[in-house]
Order: structure tokens, then sequence, then C-alpha cells
């Protein structure tokens, strides 16, 4: 998925209209993102991806082998709509929560690794149980749309909380004017060094604050990037190839579950964990020279991988790590880098500007994210053919 340039270009007045009850600071209405309330966009983006998978869930049992071409392109065209809705989505959310204190966010990219995690178990369980492949899709799809209906009632549900409404309409205020609700901290308000500063204000309110956001959150950027390119490069596309170095015994374990095991379920788990990890431990700091070299030094996974059992091999037929221990440990190691190093720049990002840009800085994060999934899928290819 690649995020739609516009969603970056957003454009804060000093004299915005109130807020609405699920929505931070209105942007200018220089694009279209700008001019759709957040609650618009949200709720919208989660009807098209229910009714897409509504579409699907029904073709599932309808014959299609009379008209493959045209189910192919139905397919593809639901793909391209739904991974279109789940960007808007995505980077609506992530906007909004920053908002929100930190935990808040935390607690959001937690929920998405947990997402994969139980993805990855359905997956497992349908390969030990499912006698048969129409019921399980169904059943995969049908899981799909209740979940997105739950989604959507549980967001109807937000402008109901006090909490949510506190945070949301704080937005508007000045920051000196707040209070500090009951069940918050002041260690989750507290803003880095330096981000309130009146020149940079000043500027926020004059021009359209991509320029600035991109200033202040260029090195979180690129390490974010890197992150998610270093992680796509290798998840699913190297791991995932990755056998058992006693399959040809022919166990279930090595043959069957292999894969399944130590490449989808390690991975989600330790990236959930590694996300989780982050609302107790938040170090190192966004201005510190560690967060970078650390997310460097994932690079080191590229060759871990390589070397070990991957197959078909061409070009590089050294193997290295020739036992079944290895990629369990380079897998896990990998989710656990990626959702902690992830998580941290993640929420680090919308807490290095001003308020009034917290929203606007989370797209940007969310675009760094992207690109880095988009860049990191193509590189893949490249990799896959040189070994």
């Amino acid at each position: 998925m690649c995020l739609c340039a516009q969603s970056l270009d957003l454009n804060y007045r000093s004299s915005s209209p109130p807020l609405s009850p699920l929505s931070c600071p209105p942007a200018s209405p220089s694009t279209l993102l700008a001019r759709v309330p957040a609650s618009v966009r949200i709720l919208s983006s989660l009807f098209v991806m229910l009714a897409v998978f509504l579409v699907i869930t029904v073709l599932v049992k309808v014959d299609t082998s009379a008209w493959t071409t045209c189910f192919f392109a139905l397919t593809v065209g639901c793909v391209a709509i739904v991974s279109s809705a789940s960007t808007v989505f995505t980077s609506s959310i992530f906007g909004l929560s920053s908002c929100f204190p930190m935990r808040n966010l935390q607690a959001l990219i937690s929920g998405q690794a947990m997402g994969g995690t139980i993805s990855a178990v359905a997956s497992v369980i349908d390969l030990a149980a499912a006698a048969n492949v129409t019921d399980s899709a169904l059943a995969y799809f049908l899981t799909a749309d209740i979940f997105i209906v739950f989604c959507i009632m549980m967001y109807l549900l937000l402008p109901r909380l006090e909490y949510s409404r506190y945070y949301m309409s704080r937005q508007e205020e000045s920051p000196s004017l707040a209070t500090v609700p009951p069940d918050s901290s002041m260690e989750d308000e507290a803003e880095p060094e330096g981000t309130t500063s009146t020149s940079f204000l000043a500027k926020s309110t004059a021009i359209p604050p991509l320029r600035p956001i991109l200033q202040k959150t260029a090195l979180l950027g690129f390490c974010l990037f890197y992150i998610f390119f270093i992680s796509i490069i290798i998840f699913p596309s190297l791991s995932s190839n990755i056998e058992s170095v006693s399959k040809s015994s022919g166990s279930p374990w090595s043959t069957k579950y292999f894969a399944p095991l130590t490449s989808f379920l390690l991975y989600n788990f330790a990236d959930w964990c590694g996300r989780q990890i982050t609302a107790w431990i938040q170090m190192p700091g966004p201005n510190s020279k560690l967060l970078p070299t650390l997310v460097l030094l994932r690079t080191i996974f590229l060759p871990l991988f390589i070397l070990s059992n991957y197959q078909p091999r061409a070009q590089i037929q050294t193997v290295v790590f020739n036992q079944d221990v290895y990629p369990v440990v380079f897998t896990a190691l990998l989710g656990l880098s990626n959702g902690y190093l992830g998580t941290l720049i993640i929420i680090y990002g919308p807490k290095i500007v001003p308020k009034e840009l917290a929203e606007a800085a989370g797209v940007v994060m969310t675009f760094y994210l992207m690109v880095g999934l988009a860049v990191g899928s193509a590189f893949s290819v490249l990799i896959v053919h040189l070994i």
C-alpha cells in the first residue's frame, strides 16, 4: 500500500472552527483529505472495507470456474479498493490517536500486532483441522466481516466516553489552560524539550505545516522507513522459504508446520511482544544517537537469513546456519526489534512537534512506514533472485 500524497498536505489555520466530537483540529481545505473530518474518513473507509469483504464472502460459495478472467479482475479490483480504504483508515486512526497520551498510541500499535498473531494462530489451526478449503475461506471472510462491524460499533461509541472527549477537545485549547483528567498522569503529557518553540508555532500557523513537520521528524522518519524496509525484505519472502534441515524425514513438523510456526506465528508473536514492551520501557529517547544505530544494526538480519536453509537456492549455495534453531532465533529477534523500535518511533513522532500539529505528524509517520513497506517489497524480489 502506498499513502496518497494528498494525505500529507495538511494545512492548519489559527482560526479553526470548533472541533467535532471525533476530530482533532481541522486542516485547511486545501486538499481532499483536509476537507473531510476524521470521523467521516474513518467510518467511510470501514464501510467500504465491509462492503468489499461481504462481496468476497458471497463469492466464496459461487462457482467461478466459467469466468476465471473476470473473477481475477474482480479480485484485483477488490484488493485495490481494500488497500486504498485501509490506507485512509490507518493514517486517519494514527492521526487521531496522536491527540491522546503516548500510552494510547502504544496500545493502538500493539493491537495491530495482536491482529497479526491471531491471524497466524487461525492459520495454524486451519492447517491442522480444516477438511474443506471452501469452508475454511468462508470462515476467514466471515471473521473479517464480524471484526469490521465490531470496529464500527466501537468507533461510534468513542464520542460517548468522557476520556476521549477530553483529549479531542483539548487540542483546540492552549496547553496552559488545560487541566489534567483524574485518570491521566503528568508523565503522559510530558513533551520533549523545545516542542513549544514560539517560532515554530508561528511558522506552523502561517504556512502549510508539511515542511516543518518533515524537518522535525526527518531522522525518526528515516528510522521508521528503514525498520520496515528491512523487515519486509525478510518477512515473509525470505523467512517463509527457509526449510527444516530434517525435511527429508517426512515428519509433520518439518514438512507441514515448520514454516507456519517458525515464520508467520513466531514473527507476529515476537512483533506483538516487542510492541507491548514499549508500554513499560521507552528508551532510547527520540533524540538519542543510539536509536538510529540500533535501527541500522538490523541490516545484519539480511545475511543471517540468506545463509540459513533458504530453498531453492541458485546463486548462493552455502548454508552456514544448518540447524532449525537458527531461523527460530533470527525470526524472534527480527520480530522483537521490529515491534519495539518501530513502536517507539511511531509514538515519538507526534510528540516532538507542537500539539496543534500532532495529527499531521501522525499521518507523516504513517507515510514513512508505508514507503518503507513499498520499497522493501520491491527489494525483496531482487534479493530472492540473487540467492
